[in-house]
């Protein structure tokens, strides 16, 4: 992975590619990759390299010593914060938050967040050796032209990091049904070790020319379950956990709308499809502002149910979802993610949100966000 020298900027460090959520993916159900856990390939030959955390309170190192690879692999390879752990079956990242990444509340927007588990996916399937052509298949989906595309995103967030903030990101994928697979998420903030946000992402193969589902093969099974944690290792435990959660349809009249919306060429990834990201901003684009104003994203959900192409036009709509009522919900945080404090949901607002094709109404999306007071600064 990273051998560096004195002179070897924090810059060069992180000059990374955008990835997608299991590695490149594009939209909907044309987002693929999934991205498995021990390498093909030997592991590289280790060499240390210490590099200088921000300064002020808490000013040091990052973690100490950094173990990464020497010579071996690409440029890319040798700069990157990040490599498998010592079982082989999961993969770790650190990066720094910068100036550019930060949103009105000084902290690290959500599409940020998005974004560097987009990117620990797709660096995830490069050190395990799976294809790294936008798809991260194994070679039995490559003869089959099978890919892999999400069917679902969920992000916690407890704390937002903030400019200059250190996080690490673990992530991990393994088996779900005969039909899909799942790759996890743990971020925590490196200075502290807490957990400060959780990630869980489900995906089902399709067949790339006929654009059809396909039952995942025990070829394809026995070929990425041996790089998989044994046991199930779940990110978000999944008794009474909101991603698990149906959303349901929301029918106009929507509280709130944003029309017209249009993909940049900015948006677009290499297989010229929207990338998962923009689907969150195009989500928040509807909220009402005094939502935005008083409170902070707490919980995004995603269900992804049509691909967007760079010609097709958006409308966003957001409904405030009803609450059944008022018992108290745990937040998760802390270091071992217990539930350690507890808000009432009318403290913690929820939205339905939509987007659909202008033209013809067809959903591309269906989301539910949880949204919690601003913390006082």
């Amino acid at each position: 992975m990273l051998k560096v020298s004195c002179n070897v900027s924090n810059d060069q460090i992180h000059a990374l590619a955008q990835c997608a959520f299991l590695g490149r993916c594009t939209s909907t159900l044309r987002r693929n990759d999934a991205i498995w856990c021990r390498p093909l390939r030997k592991p590289p030959v280790l060499a240390r390299a210490v590099l200088s955390d921000r300064g002020g309170a808490s000013s040091g190192v990052l973690g100490s010593d950094r173990m990464v690879g020497s010579g071996s692999g690409s440029l890319a390879d040798r700069l990157r914060l990040g490599s498998l752990t010592e079982d082989r079956l999961s993969y770790k990242e650190r990066f720094i938050v910068r100036c550019y990444e930060v949103g009105i509340n000084k902290t690290a927007t959500v599409e940020t967040i998005a974004n560097l588990l987009q990117e620990v996916g797709c660096n995830h399937a490069q050190s395990v050796g799976f294809s790294t052509d936008g798809f991260a298949t194994t070679p039995t989906m490559r003869k089959m032209h099978l890919i892999w595309v999400t069917a679902r995103m969920h992000i916690e967030i407890y704390r937002y990091p903030a400019w200059s903030d250190v996080v690490e990101i673990e992530t991990w994928c393994q088996g779900d049904g005969r039909i899909g697979t799942r790759r996890d998420w743990i971020i925590k903030d490196h200075a502290t070790d807490q957990v400060i946000g959780r990630a869980t992402s489900k995906w089902v193969m399709m067949n790339q020319e006929t654009r059809r589902l396909q039952k995942v093969s025990d070829d394809v099974r026995e070929e990425y379950l041996v790089y998989c944690p044994r046991e199930l290792r779940l990110a978000i435990p999944e008794e009474n956990s909101s991603s698990l959660k149906k959303i349901p349809k929301l029918e106009d009249p929507a509280q709130n709308s944003k029309v017209g919306l249009v993909p940049r060429r900015a948006d677009l990834d290499m297989n010229q499809h929207v990338n998962n990201v923009t689907y969150i901003g195009w989500v928040l684009e509807s909220m009402p502002q005094e939502v935005i104003d008083s409170h902070e994203l707490q919980t995004i959900t995603l269900d992804y149910r049509r691909e967007c192409q760079h010609d097709d036009i958006v409308d966003s709509l957001t409904t405030v979802e009803p609450v059944e009522d008022a018992t108290a919900v745990s937040e998760l945080q802390g270091k071992n993610g217990s539930a350690d404090v507890k808000e009432y949901k009318e403290d913690l607002p929820q939205f339905l949100h939509l987007l659909r094709l202008s033209g013809d109404g067809l959903e591309i999306n269906r989301g539910r966000t949880v949204w919690r007071k601003k913390p006082a600064r």
